[in-house]
């Protein structure tokens, strides 16, 4: 700890029996990696990578259920049958030989999750309230429910403890324990339901029944709410008083406090903020918890570096600082901030990237550590290779570019870095002008300068030529030249401007601007929202059935509030079939997708959003003179070897090309192209 920046993070912790060797935890979260509802190696690895990176504890099985009408709406562990205590003793001493503790979520979801999976099973709740989110009505609790999901409960954190775990954390946010606090689920009349004291009859009960069962030397505490935020809801002042009726039975060991109500989509991305948010911004509702009940207080939302942690916990707001996304970003905080290498920890930047893919029904995936949830095949420390050193020259230093480029040179060869732009991070710099998506410049920051400590050479304002690339005289060659905007679809595209004209200042924003939204990700809505935010009077048109289609739940409720509190029209259903100009305005042609009725705007200005195209012209130049012709060897690339292909011969470069200079998609492809193919060169 001499000298340390962050001397209060790696002062160590104990509760009951369990000892943390400093104050960096994960919380439970639940990132669809379940096999036959257990955590199996998948999951086991996602969570080892953190223990061998320094954590102290590591939560994992968000919303693990506990009963059958509580089935998975979001790829949960199942811990409603003995079935999962020998992967949970698995799974503990994996985590345990690295001086890690591990504990395990239970929950009952009640009314928050689905009816029509599983068993086919009715939900349950307090009351028979609908949950926006997931839909279900559920059918009210008679005594008979309550005894056996307070059973249940005390079941479930029995296997806990068989399973070796550490202890066992009680989810009442949002969830059936939650549903009986809070009045805007709880209209019962009988001794569950009235008073603050009623509503907190059913958690005792399931606390009481836990305790009962696990004994003194387990540790068990509750996630709960520090505020819902919203009208007619727990206020902060009767949070608090649930806390102390909680923590004055003895039975609790801490408190997991939260903020905000995930029951809609506008309440989740409040609860859970991307980058559209302020860093740490609920723990000062989380210290009043501590102060006001006496308990240890763990706190996760948006703590995303180590400044901000040792902040938490020298202040005394908090006992233990989840910093659960940003594990994700790097599991190696830890390890990284005792060798005193905190420049060099991959931030995360709050893209949501990894909550939406869960909402949409996939894996957690963390935008720029394609290895995060991956640990079986991609490595999150490069090593270096076994073969000879040979010279790399990589072409574009967007995220694609500067992946290949540290990629190879931790593997130990020469790199050399050709690009056409004064900056590094390609498109990344133009997302990042998009009003509050600034924080994404993170992720090219970050890895420009771990090639620069790498000793890459990088040559900015270089439009590199064939000629160019062969008097390197390489081993491999990779292109990483992105796209460009796909325009030439479109009858009378030379009107229109493309999405990268508006956010890099190319063109000024029109007076009434149409944006055509073809693609349903980021680009569309940000160029109205940026066009907006200038003063323009904004339609946005999309063929999909909605605006921002393709993203996720802790992304597009922000994009909507600004549209709403900003005037931008939107109309879905529309497909753009033609632009003429008509005076000094623009007259669009609009195509209904489904009764092929026409209509038209006249505007001054149209944005058009249809992703990229290759840009590809020199892989083609190259692809003669490449002794594998450019071909990508797909077996090889997905069993993990190396490329052998020779289609031209044994001598000369090999030549690929990663990210949009293959097709149009996104951040975390880029940088997974380029990670699985030149972590075996």
């Amino acid at each position: 700890m001499t000298g340390s920046r962050y001397p209060n993070l790696l002062k160590p912790f104990r509760i009951r029996h369990a000892a943390f060797r400093n104050r960096l935890m994960s919380t439970s979260h639940a990132p669809g990696y379940v096999e036959d509802r257990h955590p199996k190696l998948r999951y086991q690895l996602y969570h080892e990578e953190k223990a061998k990176g320094g954590l102290a504890l590591t939560m994992f099985g968000g919303s693990s259920n506990i009963a059958p009408d509580s089935p998975s709406a979001f790829g949960q562990i199942y811990i409603g049958d003995d079935s999962i205590i020998p992967v949970l003793r698995e799974f503990s001493a994996r985590i345990h030989r690295h001086g890690c503790a591990i504990m395990c979520q239970i929950t009952h979801m009640g009314h928050r999750t689905l009816w029509d999976v599983e068993d086919w099973l009715v939900p349950v709740a307090p009351s028979a309230v609908r949950e926006p989110a997931h839909r279900s009505f559920p059918k009210e609790m008679d005594r008979g429910d309550i005894r056996r999901v307070v059973r249940a409960f005390g079941d479930a954190a029995l296997r806990c403890k068989q399973g070796g775990l550490d202890g066992t954390e009680l989810l009442a946010y949002g969830h059936l324990i939650h549903q009986f606090w809070t009045p805007l689920v709880n209209r019962r009349t009988d001794e569950y339901g009235g008073s603050l004291e009623n509503r907190a009859r059913f958690g005792l009960e399931v606390l009481e029944e836990v305790r009962r069962r696990v004994g003194e030397d387990f540790v068990v505490g509750l996630r709960m709410i520090g505020d819902e935020l919203k009208e007619g809801g727990l206020t902060r002042e009767d949070c608090l008083a649930l806390a102390k009726i909680y923590a004055d039975t003895g039975w609790c060991d801490f408190l997991n406090v939260v903020v905000g109500q995930v029951g809609d989509e506008r309440g989740l991305s409040q609860s859970i903020p991307t980058m559209a948010g302020p860093l740490a911004p609920f723990v000062e509702i989380a210290a009043g918890m501590k102060r006001g009940t006496g308990l240890p207080v763990f706190h996760a939302t948006r703590i995303a570096d180590l400044a901000t942690a040792e902040y938490c916990v020298r202040e005394g707001l908090v006992d233990m600082v989840a910093m659960t996304r940003a594990h994700m970003a790097d599991p190696h905080i830890a390890a990284k901030m005792l060798r005193g290498e905190e420049e060099r920890i991959r931030p995360c930047v709050g893209a949501g990237y990894c909550l939406d893919r869960i909402y949409t029904g996939g894996d957690a995936l963390c935008l720029h550590n394609p290895a995060t949830g991956r640990e079986r095949t991609m490595p999150h420390v490069i090593e270096p290779g076994p073969g000879p050193r040979r010279k790399v020259v990589v072409v574009g230093a967007g995220p694609a570019g500067l992946e290949a480029a540290r990629v190879c040179a931790l593997r130990g060869h020469e790199v050399v870095v050709f690009e056409a732009a004064a900056e590094p991070g390609g498109q990344i710099v133009l997302a990042a002008r998009a009003t509050w998506r600034r924080d994404l410049l993170g992720i090219a920051e970050w890895l420009a300068a771990e090639v620069e400590h790498l000793g890459v050479a990088v040559h900015f304002n270089r439009y590199a030529e064939a000629e160019d690339i062969l008097g390197e005289a390489p081993d491999i060659v990779v292109i990483a030249t992105g796209g460009v905007p796909n325009m030439d679809w479109l009858e009378g595209s030379g009107h229109v401007a493309s999405v990268w004209d508006v956010l890099g200042g190319q063109v000024e924003p029109g007076a009434e601007v149409l944006v055509y939204d073809d693609h349903g990700d980021h680009q569309g809505p940000s160029a109205a929202d940026f066009l907006a935010s200038r003063g323009s009077k904004v339609e946005l048109v999309t063929p999909d059935r909605m605006a921002a289609h393709d993203i996720g739940a802790s992304n597009f409720p922000v994009y909507l509030a600004n549209f709403y509190a900003m005037g931008v029209r939107m109309t879905p259903d529309r497909r753009l079939t033609r632009v003429e100009r008509e005076g000094n305005r623009l007259s669009a042609t609009l195509r209904n997708v489904y009764d092929d009725a026409d209509e038209t705007r006249l505007v001054d200005q149209v944005v058009v959003e249809h992703g990229t195209l290759p840009n590809a012209a020199l892989f083609h130049e190259l692809r003669p003179r490449a002794r594998n012709g450019g071909e990508l060897d797909i077996d090889a690339l997905i069993a993990g070897r190396p490329q052998q292909a020779a289609s031209n011969g044994e001598d000369g470069f090999m030549l690929f090309r990663v990210g949009d200079a293959v097709a149009s998609r996104n951040i975390h492809a880029a940088i997974y192209d380029s990670l699985r193919l030149c972590k075996d060169f």
